[in-house]
């Protein structure tokens, strides 16, 4: 399905701007020049916009669709790899090139492999993008029991890291169920997932219900937030179809917490590389 969004308005904004110079350029630039007026001679406004803004417009279609896009972190499902404020940079390229709003994959590219932090479009609402980190392929048998991961039968190691302190002053502002706002008091640990290292962390303070075990499909991907215990993910709605991934998030270029008794600006943050 196809969604009025900021890539469908850009790709419109694009097409026309580019078409309205080129009808210009074949059919009408010729004879404002032999006209005898100079007013006649003058080029019309919208044809002087799109001229200048058409290159301009090119350039981010062809830098957002198809090479790096930029993101925001809205919550802190994935903390504490990124946290609510975060902007992140998505290789576009990574998992194969898609045309942008019909998502046409004209490149193979990689596979993801265990660990990648990835941007998708949400299964349920695919006008919604999410980002949450790979933790079962295809045919992985995914089992998940009181807060430990197993793949194929194997336990993922898991090496004690930290607790959590949250941000500033808000690191004491604790609530009933053992973590604060911006989690703090949260066990943090380090996780082993295919040979890759990543932090994770679980709230001691409350029970997170959902447990079981199941098998990857041929097609799909199963992802989890590093927040284990505050996650919408795979463990609530499902896979993530191989169609619906959008790239693999790698850098942190600017952080800044809009919201009240926030972080605001953090400058530590930018230029951060994104844990596989």
């Amino acid at each position: 399905m196809i969604h009025f969004d900021f890539e469908f308005l850009l790709v419109i904004m694009t097409a026309v701007s580019g078409l309205l110079w080129l009808a210009d350029t074949l059919l009408f630039a010729r004879a404002r020049k032999k006209s005898a007026t100079s007013q006649m001679n003058k080029e019309p406004l919208v044809i002087e916009y799109s001229r200048a803004f058409f290159p301009v417009l090119l350039t981010v279609l062809v830098l957002r669709g198809f090479i790096v896009e930029p993101f925001r972190i809205p919550s802190g499902s994935m903390m504490p790899t990124l946290l609510v404020g975060d902007f992140i940079l998505v290789n576009k390229f990574s998992y194969g090139l898609r045309l942008p709003v019909t998502h046409y994959k004209v490149t193979e590219g990689d596979k993801p492999t265990h660990g990648d932090v990835v941007v998708f479009r949400y299964p349920k609402d695919q006008s919604q993008d999410y980002i949450k980190r790979v933790i079962g392929l295809p045919g992985d048998l995914v089992s998940y029991y009181n807060r430990r991961l197993s793949i194929n039968g194997e336990p993922l190691d898991i090496k004690d890291n930290h607790i959590y302190q949250g941000l500033g002053e808000l690191n004491q502002m604790k609530g009933a169920n053992g973590c604060d706002r911006v989690g703090a008091g949260c066990e943090v640990f380090v996780e082993s997932n295919g040979g890759v290292d990543y932090t994770m962390m679980t709230n001691p303070g409350t029970t997170y219900g959902v447990n079981g075990e199941l098998v990857v499909p041929e097609g799909h991907y199963f992802v989890m937030g590093d927040n284990r215990d505050h996650s919408n993910d795979s463990r609530i709605w499902g896979f993530v179809p191989e169609e619906n991934l959008v790239g693999k998030a790698f850098l942190i270029w600017m952080h800044w917490d809009w919201r009240d008794n926030g972080s605001g600006l953090d400058l530590s943050r930018v230029g951060r590389k994104i844990s596989q």
